[in-house]
């Protein structure tokens, strides 16, 4: 399941990218990157390991593979796949700058990491109010992830270089 979970959410990447671009509104712009900023993929990265749970959870169905704590599994993943890309990540982009090659090198190996840690999770005993629990933080971090989006802090992660603009609308440079 490690290696399906890895593929499909790296798959699923690619479509999430998008999905502000094709349908720009507020309601996509809290669960998509509206620029190209590092910290605007991150919020990518966390959605497409929310998306991928529900088909994690239809495939466990499907193929009928026992699993516990699969919510907070699930939330556990998306949030700690944010500092394990930007771990792996950072270095080399302030050192070398990106290469897409490497970035995508880079995310695969971090959604592998981040699976198998959520294996072990997936597997400990089940833990009791996990589901009301994952649920209040998930919307905890889309909270604070509408926050940076509209009042994103002028720092280099949150800077779209191609654009020249900070989070959804602020422009270094006024467009004319």
């Amino acid at each position: 399941m490690i290696i399906v979970n890895s593929i499909g959410t790296f798959l699923l990447c690619f479509i999430t990218h998008f999905g502000y671009d094709v349908f720009p509104n507020f309601l996509t712009s809290i669960f998509f990157p509206v620029n190209e900023s590092i910290w605007e993929h991150m919020k990518m990265l966390y959605t497409t390991f929310l998306l991928f749970g529900i088909i994690e959870y239809l495939l466990l169905k499907k193929w009928h593979i026992p699993y516990n704590n699969l919510l907070i599994t699930i939330f556990t993943k998306a949030l700690i796949s944010i500092p394990i890309y930007l771990t792996l990540f950072l270095p080399i982009y302030y050192n070398f700058g990106e290469n897409m090659i490497v970035t995508f090198i880079i995310l695969f190996i971090s959604i592998l990491i981040v699976n198998i840690i959520g294996y072990f999770i997936e597997n400990l005993k089940e833990i009791k109010y996990q589901k009301p629990i994952s649920i209040i933080f998930m919307i905890i971090v889309y909270l604070f992830m509408i926050f940076l989006t509209y009042r994103t802090p002028h720092k280099d992660l949150f800077f779209d270089t191609k654009e020249e603009k900070y989070g959804i609308n602020d422009y270094l440079i006024p467009k004319k």
